[in-house]
């Protein structure tokens, strides 16, 4: 069965609607960065029993939070007495939970492929790619669970064949849950603007331009000063050099 979303429930977030959209957000995107680390071993010399059903439970996990913050969201956005500003930040939500869910897609899509190709119960030959120890620690914090259940090493080929059975029916439901978002809400991406204490007092690219030039100016400047010195020098010397020539033939004539 899906975990509960026990890390949303105990902020108590729930009194305002804007911050606890915001939080099942940050609780969603801090588990499919999980699912994502995990995702990363699976197939190399870390993969193993343990690792697959730790990602079963993250990809849980992760359906749970969607699921709140997608209706969540929905109802938020096409609620039409949404004040303007509260709206803006509801269309933030939306645009960081929409591209979370993306990136959750296509991590689930690479498990499956990949869990098609390197088989844990037929003992298939790993990547060796150098890594040692498990993820077990990271995805019990994502989870906000104090330890992961400990799991039999022992998985036979049809139980590996039912969780991948298993995988590709929830890809497809992530799949159909993308394009019900799209349908239901139309928030266009390139429209949002970012916004945020990151964004409060950017470099402006048109200030950084002129620094730059500034810098290349006297950078020139200093480089044509010496130029102009280097060739009245020259100029110095081979005028020097033409009258010591001229005096030499006038003597010697």
């Amino acid at each position: 069965m899906p975990l509960s979303n026990t890390k949303v429930a105990d902020e108590g977030t729930s009194a305002h609607p804007l911050q606890e959209g915001q939080a099942t957000v940050d609780s969603l995107t801090k588990v499919v960065a999980c699912y994502r680390h995990l995702a990363s071993c699976i197939g190399s010399s870390t993969d193993s029993v343990s690792l697959r059903q730790e990602l079963r439970q993250t990809r849980e996990r992760a359906q749970t939070l969607a699921l709140s913050c997608r209706n969540h969201l929905t109802a938020r956005l096409r609620d039409k007495a949404l004040s303007e500003e509260e709206r803006k930040e509801t269309e933030l939500q939306w645009v960081a939970f929409s591209s979370c869910l993306e990136l959750f897609h296509a991590d689930m899509c690479k498990v499956y492929h990949i869990g098609n190709c390197f088989s844990v119960a037929k003992n298939s030959a790993m990547v060796q790619t150098g890594m040692q120890g498990g993820a077990t620690e990271v995805a019990a914090r994502a989870l906000s669970m104090p330890d992961l259940q400990e799991h039999s090493d022992v998985q036979t080929a049809s139980m590996e064949g039912l969780d991948q059975s298993q995988l590709e029916q929830e890809i497809a439901q992530v799949d159909c849950t993308l394009e019900d978002m799209e349908m239901k809400v139309n928030v266009l991406r390139w429209t949002v603007e970012a916004r945020g204490p990151q964004y409060a007092d950017p470099v402006s690219a048109d200030s950084a331009s002129l620094a730059l030039l500034s810098v290349d100016e006297d950078v020139s400047g200093s480089f044509c000063d010496r130029s102009q010195m280097f060739v009245v020098l020259l100029l110095c010397g081979v005028a020097v050099v033409a009258v010591v020539l001229s005096v030499c033939v006038v003597f010697l004539a």
